[in-house]
């Protein structure tokens, strides 16, 4: 630790996000970066902590206190190693992780103030790139070839994990560019997606074979390889099954989002196919990133007015008994997007869609109250009666995905990422990408 004392003299210093009425007007990255000088300061912060609850908390085992304190030395590729031997992309957790290791940072305890590991992270990858410590690696090969079905963070972190050990590995793409989530639900304002591009470009100088537009069924899996390895996601949103469903105008979230992605990539999609909240009241049902990401997006194309419903009650803002440190704390989160503009209320339910010439014009909605549940189970909603209309030309579904049933596979068949756990964040489906790559590589091994 190259200085014990800067926590005490160095405040917390967030790069922030491009001004709203700049931001708005593009789907350029919003978050800002911090100069060298100023990004070593953060890092002087890490007090290296006897026990370090960022450890801990990260589902990759990355080494804050380790990486900091080399690049507040000044060895950039130094840190660079250290983060890397952990985490295949940093440029990707260090953009949309919710970083988790701040949640658990000694510091967030003390100060409520952690050290900014996540930006921190992002400039050392972003550094690494510039300077040309990223150069492709050729591996000595081992005869034994991998499939991975699906190329979202878990199917690439297996592959670049599997390709490091020297298999020949085949990534298959159901859709037409690689990427999966990173390329079609995450908005170009939050991961651009020339960073992933830059990527797949180092993973196939490295020996990596891509396929895309090739849909894959998993119960008949191409033949002539060794092992398999499944990482299909969560292709199944959660719906919402109520009258007036049908209606025009009533759409998936990721829908939307990915349609948003294909046009900024330079795909045409007719005017009648086109998903656009331009001159419209939306309305996005869930409170979670996917439904402040469909603000974003909404806000970018012209939406009149921007509502955001959520069934569950309003989390407490700033601290939440329930949920200590260093768990994660369920507390109220504004994102860049809630920061554009939109409406946002809580403990409601939608009971029915209203219609206008076979179009949804509305939602009735009404308010909820939530009791504890007994012990160990979840807390029992109760529909108060109170209820109303909300003006919608535009509803966004954003409740979430439905965990995927996979089928009886072989024995060299492996499961990885949302498609073994369902739903879950960027930085797990990395680990358990990672963690496929081991097993398939002992498995195989012992064969």
């Amino acid at each position: 630790m190259g200085n014990p004392k800067a926590f005490l003299t160095v405040p917390r210093q967030e790069a922030g996000y491009r001004p709203v009425h700049d931001r708005i007007m593009d789907f350029s990255e919003v978050e800002q970066t911090l100069n060298t000088s100023e990004r070593k300061l953060q890092a002087s912060r890490c007090m290296d902590c006897g026990v370090p609850f960022c450890h801990w908390a990260c589902p990759l085992g990355n080494r804050p206190p380790e990486f900091q304190d080399a690049m507040y030395k000044g060895k950039w590729k130094e840190a660079y190693e250290i983060l890397t031997g952990t985490n295949d992309f940093p440029e990707f957790t260090g953009r949309i992780c919710p970083a988790l290791c701040e949640k658990s940072c000694v510091l967030k305890l003390s100060m409520d103030a952690p050290v900014t590991i996540r930006e921190d992270e992002a400039a050392i990858i972003e550094a690494a790139f510039r300077e040309g410590y990223v150069q492709p690696r050729q591996y000595e090969r081992n005869g034994k070839s991998v499939a991975v079905i699906g190329s979202g963070p878990a199917g690439l972190a297996a592959a670049n994990q599997l390709n490091r050990r020297g298999y020949a590995v085949t990534v298959f793409e159901k859709l037409e560019y690689v990427g999966g989530l990173l390329r079609f639900g995450i908005p170009n304002f939050k991961l651009s997606k020339s960073v992933i591009d830059r990527r797949v470009a180092v993973m196939e100088a490295e020996g990596i074979t891509f396929k895309v537009n090739a849909d894959i069924d998993v119960t008949n899996l191409p033949e002539g390889f060794d092992a398999y390895c499944i990482c299909t996601g969560t292709p199944q949103a959660r719906d919402l099954n109520i009258p007036g469903r049908e209606l025009k105008g009533i759409h998936f979230a990721v829908e939307m989002l990915a349609q948003q992605n294909r046009v900024l990539a330079g795909q045409h999609i007719p005017e009648e196919e086109r998903i656009t909240a331009k001159g419209k009241h939306v309305l996005v049902i869930g409170g979670g990133d996917t439904g402040s990401d469909c603000i974003g997006t909404s806000n970018r194309q012209g939406a009149l007015s921007v509502t955001q419903i959520e069934i569950m009650p309003k989390p407490p803002v700033g601290h939440n008994p329930n949920t200590p440190w260093p768990q994660w704390p369920v507390v109220l989160k504004t994102s860049s997007s809630h920061e554009e503009g939109c409406i946002r209320r809580w403990s409601l339910t939608s009971n029915r869609f209203l219609e206008e010439d076979g179009k949804v014009c509305g939602v009735e909605v009404e308010e909820v109250e939530w009791t504890p549940g007994a012990e160990g189970e979840r807390p029992v909603m109760k529909p108060t009666g109170k209820k109303e209309i909300l003006k919608a030309d535009l509803v966004l579904l954003a409740m979430g995905f439905l965990r995927p049933v996979q089928p009886e596979f072989p024995a060299n068949v492996f499961v990885a990422g949302d498609a073994a756990t369902g739903a879950s964040l960027v930085v797990k489906c990395i680990a358990g990408g990672r963690k496929a790559a081991a097993d398939i590589d002992a498995y195989l091994s012992r064969k």
